[in-house]
């Protein structure tokens, strides 16, 4: 049972901390997308401000990644953005393979348990006889507990593992689609109008 609880308490931090970093607002924010791409037709891009788009989300980092090498062609600037987008994906699966871990591993550590209890009672029938048939039941109750533990842990932990995951994916479509739409705005013709530069600019993170 002990080593049971502990997965429980490891499987329940991962999904808070997950849910928490995977807040669509802190991956995906609010109009910084369209907001970029109007700095971008205006072509006021700033060294800086760019680096501070970088830290403003992983959207900013990806769209970071194009208007870092936005002379390059196409071709080029859409390589960049990919292999950034690896890298943006693989942080935010960060502790999911450790959730699909536990719940593989709760289940059989629950059934390791009851054959560990069902071999002591055998091996107490084996000394001692049969006894009293309402022990042997208790006994038998006993032993099924940390399956039944092992269950409750993994079922949950299924289930937000593939909640996580198909989140996650969203988001990589979307950033996607962000990312295209921003190769097609650096290919127009700078506005008339230089605009604003993008809210990143203002909520970048330290």
């Amino acid at each position: 049972m002990a080593p049971i609880i502990a997965l429980a308490v490891l499987a329940l931090a991962i999904i808070l901390e997950r849910f928490w970093s995977l807040r669509r607002k802190e991956v995906l924010p609010d109009g910084l997308g369209e907001e970029v791409r109007d700095w971008a037709r205006g072509r006021q891009l700033d060294p800086k401000h760019i680096d501070i788009l970088r830290r403003n989300s992983p959207l900013g980092e990806l769209l970071a990644a194009g208007l870092d090498v936005r002379h390059r062609p196409r071709e080029i600037i859409k390589e960049r953005i990919e292999d950034v987008g690896r890298h943006v994906a693989h942080r935010m699966e960060r502790f999911l393979n450790t959730l699909g871990t536990i719940a593989a591993v709760a289940p059989l550590l629950g059934l390791l348990g009851t054959v560990f209890g069902m071999i002591e009672m055998f091996l107490d029938i084996l000394t001692a006889g049969v006894g009293d048939a309402n022990r042997l039941a208790g006994g038998i109750g006993q032993a099924l507990i940390s399956t039944a533990a092992g269950l409750c842990v993994a079922i949950p932990a299924v289930i937000f593992h593939r909640y996580l995951r198909g989140r996650i994916t969203e988001y990589v479509v979307e950033m996607e689609q962000q990312a295209t739409a921003l190769l097609d705005a650096l290919e127009e013709e700078p506005s008339a109008s230089p605009g604003k530069p993008p809210r990143a600019t203002k909520r970048g993170k330290a």
